[in-house]
């Protein structure tokens, strides 16, 4: 195992991917009107590619028809201290051929979010990062001051 400079676990690409495969909800990062913009999406992965399911005429959509994004998943246990984040970055292009269309709308991707959602936005995961935090060892943890509240 490798640690960071800050103790947190460095993750492999293969665990990374794992652990994005296993949570339904992420956030992709784009560019809106010149801004950062963040938006959270269901998912899922399709090899090593993210891809979102979204509204033809969404912010979403129009943003990241041919744009670098960023995408980052995680899930963290607050009472346990425990947790991890994956973040992609990757080209997002958005789905035209209906062979492809076709084949990703079979795939077990529900939105969550109401209303009409026929437009598919793939990210292929060209640099993907990720860290765990996980429970200190007892005799560390003791002697950390409690957390203010």
């Amino acid at each position: 195992m490798r640690f960071d400079s800050s103790g947190l676990q460095v993750l492999s690409r293969e665990e990374c991917l794992r652990l994005m495969s296993s949570t339904p909800i992420g956030r992709i990062v784009f560019t809106d009107r010149a801004l950062p913009a963040v938006q959270p999406v269901t998912f899922l992965l399709d090899r090593e590619r993210i891809v979102i399911r979204t509204g033809v005429g969404s912010k979403l959509a129009a943003a990241t028809r041919t744009a670098v994004v960023a995408f980052e998943a995680d899930e963290f246990d607050p009472e346990m201290r425990t947790g991890w984040s994956v973040t992609a970055v990757g080209h997002a292009r958005a789905v035209t051929d209906p062979d492809e269309v076709a084949r990703l709308a079979s795939l077990p991707l529900t939105p969550w979010a109401p209303g009409s959602k026929d437009h598919f936005i793939v990210v292929d995961t060209e640099q993907i990062s990720g860290r765990r935090i996980t429970a200190e060892p007892a005799s560390r943890a003791t002697s950390l001051p409690p957390p203010v509240s």
